[in-house]
């Protein structure tokens, strides 16, 4: 488990890597990749030695008997999150966004309303439009740095044709563990526009200590509407293996979400379920355990560098390894800060107006990559905004 060791991904057919002189112009000789959430970091070695015998066996067939893997899901939920989850209620899809675009599918009808709170992970976004669905936005308020919801502004904007609530928990890009009121609130929500709830929680085991994740299924009142979201991919970096869990407590939802599975004809792939099967384990525990204290210092030491620069600001981590910064201190518009970041620092960091409303003055910045590159990753933006200090 050394974070610090450096692993060239360049040339590896890395999305974050390889594509971004494409997407930002900042090259891979001597840029930073700052964007996808994925980490620069292997994967627990029980996930390696799993990956090793699938290779030693030699032969890649269908996969059969799920059992041993849905025993490790309920195990990790049960151990890690105190939630007991039957079996029967997981469903395997290619990753969470394709699990976001089966719930709109099996939940809605084109032209009805998903309600999103904005800012809020970009594929949502992307994945309901596709689908010839409505984003309807109910905006975040920033209260001094940290992102809460106004529900009394939010009735106001329903208009009664949402059918779908996708909710970020935590929250993705502002790095927000939702309390228990807050989650309440949210239940209490959905329940008063008789919306399905949509619970994506991709993040829940990246908490930073002295904080705590509530799973939406422990808020009371609310299983008869809910659809659980969960993965091995972010919390192990595996995302390449494109497998999520998508956990229905109630018969009914479960019932039409199985239809559009079958209707689709789809079914997991092999390698993903191996790779989740040996993530959630204790050997799995222990990595995420030593991962988490890695990135709280890396946290520290971004968010010191980052705020020591006037005009500058990043959002307090609760979790995820996503940065949130605010450049509205500057003065500058957006094309003006983000020319600084890319062309001045080399770095490649997600644009803040491609995650809805609210976004507009932030970049979105991945620190789940050694510490030595954190810190470059400072200098370089304290050299591009040295003019402000």
């Amino acid at each position: 488990m050394n974070f610090d060791d450096p692993i060239d991904r360049r040339g590896s057919n890395c999305s974050k890597w390889d594509k971004m002189e494409q997407i930002y112009g900042v090259t891979a000789e001597d840029g930073l990749a700052m964007w996808v959430a994925d980490m620069d970091f292997r994967p627990p070695q029980v996930v390696s030695d799993a990956l090793a015998g699938m290779l030693d066996h030699g032969v890649f067939g269908y996969y059969g008997d799920e059992a041993g893997y849905r025993k490790a899901i309920t195990w990790w939920m049960d151990t890690r999150h105190g939630w007991q989850v039957d079996p029967s209620w997981i469903f395997t899809t290619h990753g969470l966004v394709n699990g976001t675009g089966m719930c709109v599918d099996a939940f809605t009808q084109p032209g009805d309303g998903v309600v999103l709170f904005t800012p809020v992970y970009h594929a949502f976004a992307r994945v309901i439009t596709s689908a010839g669905r409505r984003v309807v936005e109910c905006p975040l308020t920033n209260n001094d740095g940290r992102y809460e919801m106004d529900f009394a502004a939010y009735d106001g904007i329903l208009d009664g044709s949402e059918k779908l609530l996708v909710l970020c928990s935590p929250h993705n890009p502002g790095g927000r563990v939702w309390t228990k009121r807050e989650l309440e609130d949210v239940a209490e929500f959905a329940r008063r526009h008789d919306l399905i709830l949509v619970s994506d929680e991709i993040h829940h085991d990246l908490v930073y200590p002295g904080q705590s994740h509530t799973v939406m299924a422990h808020i009371d009142g609310i299983a008869d509407r809910l659809v659980m979201m969960t993965a091995t991919t972010k919390t192990f970096n595996i995302a390449g293996a494109h497998v999520g869990n998508v956990i229905i407590p109630d018969e009914t939802l479960r019932s039409r979400f199985a239809a559009r599975m079958a209707g689709l004809g789809l079914s997991p792939n092999a390698f993903g379920l191996v790779m989740a099967e040996a993530a959630y384990s204790p050997g799995g525990a222990d990595w995420v355990d030593a991962l988490m204290t890695y990135l709280d210092e890396n946290r520290k030491v971004f968010d010191a560098g980052i705020n020591a620069i006037p005009g500058l600001r990043s959002m307090p981590l609760e979790a995820t390894y996503l940065s949130w910064v605010d450049f509205s201190g500057t003065g500058m518009r957006a094309d003006e800060f983000t020319a600084r970041v890319e062309k001045t620092a080399r770095i490649a960091a997600n644009h803040g107006p491609t995650f809805g409303t609210g976004g507009e003055s932030f970049l979105r910045f991945n620190i789940a990559t050694p510490r030595a590159r954190v810190k470059e990753a400072v200098a370089r933006l304290q050299d591009a905004f040295s003019d402000l200090q």
